[in-house]
């Protein structure tokens, strides 16, 4: 692996970095006002009008769609830059850096980067024609439903909602929460994955079907806080109720029992992206620390000569470049295996990124004092994503049960020869 940036990554962070430079973090008071007066006119969920002219501008710059991919499944789409994983990571990382406003302004937020992944790999011609292209313009948002409320989720063989075909068409009842993308206004598309036989092998019993927002028997109940945040970063997270939604049975995805594979597909890349951007996370953070404790004094001397916080600092400095390292690895080998030859990695990078981030963000958020927590730095909100993201794609404890398994599997294969 050759740690370079190649020539088409330089420019292309070069690019960004003046954007960010720019447009983005200026914006970032301008978003906050911005939200705060949609909040109390009612309007949380909200998209602030700072986007749109973001999207625009970085459109314009040629800082667009950047995440999907180059592969068999993306040939001859418009508007993809047509990079590798490995060639995404150092821009994704950018991003992370201001979570709230750029990956949405460069159309490489979640849950659409997933969405049009799923469809560029999985859907038909009119599939992709109808949906996937008006998501890589930009003109839609998307919501993905699969975690539910009544079931632990986290084993997607618990899944209840129910996908029954009728003639020519698919029945929805179910309820999901945590529906990401759902109280974004110009979400179109529902991406839900339910139960079609419960007599076919467990990973064989879910499918995905197409539903649009607003078909008959889709009833949206409420937005999902996280933390305390609408967490409009990834669209607002939705509770939905399908209650008889039906819809053409053209819309299932791929076909019966499929769900399974498609979410893991669908969860590889993504959570690549995640571990991608809490690196920037972690990056400013550590960055904002810096630059505090060397404007402030206390008991004698600058905050900086605490070798308290100098461990601090150190430390940080150290699971930032291992993440990041493991990261990069990980998309190489996600480019030169495929995303099953590197499933070690990327549960790993799951594990491992959202704690290193969490931890780098704590301590910059105790080097500030009161102000980390307070809505005048973005700590507090950099510290609920990568809280956040523990659950997100699978929650830590899945991952570990998974890799310790498969670490295990070796030695018991030995032993019984």
């Amino acid at each position: 692996m050759d740690f370079a940036y190649d020539a088409r990554t330089e420019e292309l962070r070069a690019s960004l970095l003046a954007f960010m430079a720019e447009r983005i973090y200026p914006a970032e008071p301008v978003l906050s006002a911005q939200v705060a007066e949609a909040t109390a006119a009612g309007r949380q969920w909200e998209r602030p009008p700072v986007m749109a002219e973001l999207k625009a501008e970085a459109r314009r710059r040629g800082l667009w769609n950047l995440f999907l991919a180059n592969g068999p499944h993306t040939e001859g789409l418009p508007g993809t830059a047509g990079l590798t994983n490995l060639q995404y990571a150092p821009l994704a990382e950018i991003t992370g850096r201001s979570p709230a406003l750029a990956p949405e302004a460069l159309n490489c937020a979640a849950p659409d980067t997933g969405n049009m992944e799923l469809l560029a790999e999985f859907g038909n011609a009119a599939q992709r024609d109808r949906w996937l292209r008006p998501l890589l313009d930009g003109e839609i948002r998307s919501a993905f439903c699969m975690t539910e409320p009544d079931v632990a989720s986290s084993d997607a063989n618990n899944i209840a909602t129910r996908i029954d075909r009728r003639g020519d068409d698919y029945v929805i009842n179910g309820r999901k929460w945590w529906s990401s993308g759902a109280m974004n206004p110009g979400c179109e598309i529902l991406i839900v994955m339910g139960r079609t036989d419960d007599a076919a092998p467990p990973h064989k019993q879910q499918s995905m079907v197409l539903v649009p927002r607003d078909t008959p028997g889709v009833i949206v109940h409420r937005g999902m806080h996280v933390f305390g945040y609408t967490d409009g970063t990834h669209g607002g997270h939705a509770e939905i109720e399908f209650r008889d939604a039906t819809v053409s049975a053209a819309n299932l995805i791929a076909g019966e029992g499929d769900g399974f594979a498609i979410a893991q597909a669908r969860l590889g890349p993504g959570r690549i992206h995640h571990c991608m951007r809490l690196v920037g996370a972690a990056e400013r953070a550590l960055e904002l620390m810096c630059r505090r404790v060397t404007s402030r004094t206390a008991f004698g001397g600058p905050l900086a000569e605490q070798s308290v916080i100098q461990g601090w600092i150190a430390e940080s400095r150290v699971r930032i470049e291992s993440a990041r390292l493991l990261v990069l690895k990980t998309a190489w080998l996600m480019d030169t295996v495929g995303n099953k030859g590197a499933h070690t990695e990327i549960q790993a990078i799951k594990i491992g990124t959202p704690a290193m981030a969490e931890w780098v963000i704590d301590k910059a958020i105790q080097a500030h004092g009161a102000a980390g927590i307070s809505q005048d730095f973005p700590l507090a909100q950099l510290w609920v994503s990568a809280r956040s993201l523990r659950f997100a794609d699978g929650p830590d404890e899945v991952h570990k049960r998974s890799l310790a398994r498969r670490e295990l599997r070796r030695y018991r294969a030995a032993a019984e020869t």
